[in-house]
């Protein structure tokens, strides 16, 4: 028996249409379901993923490219390729009907040949895009970096585990990569060509979580419906991330571990189930065992999601990482922003590996971010630096000097020193910046030791 082809959804008011493209595209293997709304269209897709979707024009109601709209605000992962058809088609519709996204737009009466190559184009270039996007994710984005013992034994962990489809919980303070390896461990698996979905737990409201998780059916007051899918449905075939989950409420984790139980779920408003196969792995700053000792969280769903645990470890121990990780951001946002590439000087690595980090890795990413930022120079040095064992350093050099004229001497030496590496050297810029004559300038350099570079 050959394997189910690509599932694709058409929509069109005449019943003939519908009948016809469906024993068409049925006999190439592709599985079709067939509506005559936009309205109707609309549900399906929210119901379940399609990769094309041949859509009429011309519908009562809500019509096609009304419907084009809609469908174009889907996230990424589930969004069809679409393919307008009309018996009334004219340039300016089909160029309207190409910058709202779709695809192709061929008229009536259509032909079996046309048709076919259509869609077999669509599906296709849908998972090119698909697959160009993940690859792009995937490339450096997410890549664990560190040497030391603590992540070596990290990654030996991921290797042994990649081939296996089992929940996976993921301890670590905030800022330490939880995200990252959660990603890494999805890349290994099995599920990787499928949809990584993540859901925050701490960032959501009590009264959105579940309308976020499981999505939800309205009808409102002037008749219109109101359909959203859910995350774990969007995450079918892949990977369901749920950070942060020891936020989440007692009344939400009852549900999360029915759906994980039975491998279904209710949407907000309706009574119609919704079958998924996903894997869940689930990450926490708590300590879980004692939220379940408080009443805070329930125990079975801890046991559901604690088979693989993960802990990835505050950057504070793994110090010899720090070199490793400053670096790479600073080539990632120096590229990220135009500019050109920074290094850090010996004393400005010493205060990175002597600072506490109370934010972990994404505390030292934000860091290098705003040293690219504010900071025009190629060489990065301590006093670069706004960390507080750098601030306590400075604070003790000025208590070396003996009188006041010292300290000011001092400080004008520090300042032009930095002007004059802001401009590379020159001296011309560098006294413009100051506020002086060159020669003044010049004059001062030399009673303060400094040397010219140009």
């Amino acid at each position: 028996m050959p394997a189910l082809g690509p599932r694709v959804l058409i929509v069109d008011d005449e019943a003939s249409i519908r009948q016809s493209l469906g024993g068409v595209l049925g006999d190439e293997n592709y599985q079709c379901t067939v509506v005559n709304s936009g309205e109707l269209c609309l549900t399906e897709l929210a119901r379940q993923s399609y990769e094309a979707v041949l859509l009429d024009i011309w519908l009562p109601g809500m019509d096609g490219l009304e419907t084009l709209s809609q469908i174009q605000e889907l996230p990424a992962a589930s969004r069809p390729a679409v393919i307008m058809i009309s018996g009334h088609g004219n340039i300016e519709t089909a160029v309207k009907a190409t910058k709202l996204g779709a695809f192709d737009f061929i008229e009536k009466p259509l032909t079996i040949e046309k048709v076919s190559v259509v869609v077999k184009n669509a599906v296709q270039q849908r998972r090119m895009d698909l697959e160009l996007q993940r690859l792009r994710e995937d490339a450096g984005a997410h890549e664990i970096i560190g040497e030391s013992v603590a992540m070596k034994a990290l990654r030996q962990q991921l290797k042994l585990m990649a081939g296996t489809n089992g929940r996976v919980l993921i301890y670590g303070e905030s800022g330490t990569g939880k995200e990252l390896v959660a990603r890494a461990i999805h890349r290994s698996s099995q599920r990787s060509s499928g949809p990584f979905v993540e859901v925050n737990c701490a960032a959501l409201p009590e009264d959105l979580i579940e309308s976020e998780l499981f999505g939800h059916r309205r009808t409102n007051l002037d008749g219109s419906t109101d359909h959203k899918t859910g995350k774990l449905q969007k995450a079918h075939g892949g990977t369901f991330f749920l950070d942060e989950v020891g936020d989440m409420s007692l009344k939400t984790q009852a549900k999360v571990l029915r759906a994980l139980d039975e491998h279904r779920f209710e949407p907000v408003g309706t009574a119609q189930y919704i079958q998924v196969d996903v894997r869940v792995i689930a990450a926490t700053n708590k300590n879980l065992e004692k939220e379940i000792e408080r009443g805070n969280f329930r125990e079975d769903l801890f046991y559901r999601l604690n088979v693989i645990p993960f802990t990835v470890p505050p950057l504070r121990e793994r110090v010899e990482d720090i070199p490793l990780l400053a670096d790479h951001f600073l080539r990632e946002f120096a590229l990220a922003y135009g500019r050109k590439p920074k290094e850090l000087s010996e004393d400005a690595t010493a205060a990175l590996m002597n600072h506490h980090w109370p934010g972990n890795v994404r505390e030292l990413r934000n860091l290098m971010e705003r040293i690219v930022i504010l900071h025009p120079q190629h060489r990065i040095e301590a006093r670069h630096l706004p960390l507080e064992a750098v601030r306590k350093g400075q604070a003790k050099a000025w208590n070396g000097f003996g009188s006041l004229h010292d300290v000011k001497e001092a400080a004008e030496r520090e300042y032009i020193l930095r002007k004059l590496e802001e401009t590379g050297g020159n001296v011309t810029r560098a006294s413009e910046l100051l506020g002086l004559e060159r020669s003044n300038l010049y004059r001062k350099m030399k009673a303060l030791g400094i040397a010219p570079k140009d």
